[in-house]
């Protein structure tokens, strides 16, 4: 898939799962029940041990899931996870470096930003919206504070999204979300409760429609 193309699927979808967990073990499995409840997209942390590995499996047994590499913090682990099949990367924060790898192989690259100076920072750097973690201090107003003077900047809020407010980061301006916990439940993975996942998929795409 193309670069343009998999950022339009994330502007349809409009919310990525963020996975951090002690193993990657259910990934696939996740992956099949959020896509259950209407979410295609996935953002592997590199905090979880064998990320890269186990991404390697997800995008050759699921090669129409998106999936992603997050927390990636230099460009080496950037490289690393795009070889292995990641359609897009996260940064935490302002990582230049990861910028530049990920232009080199036309890879979307989401980066960590917050003060208006790193959001115009990763912008001009080519990152193809500017992460705004972690969103959940100020909410939705402070991403409609941001896009009042860098409305051609794209923003992804990420920290503190929820079914609750998933619309309102949408209404205040933002490109997608990406959304942890509230979503993939940590328990809910380790116990390999799928339908409860899928649950949660179906209620942010409800919200979202809404």
């Amino acid at each position: 898939m193309k670069k343009d193309a998999i950022l339009a699927k994330f502007k349809a979808e409009k919310v990525i799962a963020l996975i951090r967990a002690d193993s990657p073990d259910g990934l696939l499995d996740c992956a099949k029940a959020l896509a259950a409840g209407g979410l295609t997209s996935i953002e592997l942390t590199m905090t979880t041990p064998g990320a890269i590995r186990m991404l390697e499996k997800a995008t050759a047994e699921l090669p129409d899931f998106l999936f992603g590499l997050g927390t990636v913090l230099d460009a080496e682990t950037a490289r690393a996870g795009i070889l292995a099949g990641a359609k897009f990367v996260v940064t935490p924060g302002v990582r230049l470096d990861v910028i530049e790898t990920c232009k080199r192989y036309s890879v979307p690259i989401f980066c960590g930003a917050f003060t208006p100076t790193e959001v115009i920072t990763v912008w001009e750097a080519g990152a193809d919206a500017a992460k705004i973690f972690p969103a959940e201090f100020f909410g939705p107003s402070y991403i409609k504070s941001l896009k009042g003077p860098l409305p051609h900047i794209e923003m992804v809020p990420t920290g503190g999204v929820n079914e609750n407010n998933v619309a309102e980061f949408l209404k205040a301006g933002a490109f997608a979300t990406a959304a942890g916990s509230s979503l993939v439940d940590a328990k809910a993975f380790k116990e390999k409760n799928w339908a409860a996942i899928t649950a949660k998929a179906k209620a942010f795409v409800a919200a979202v429609n809404r």
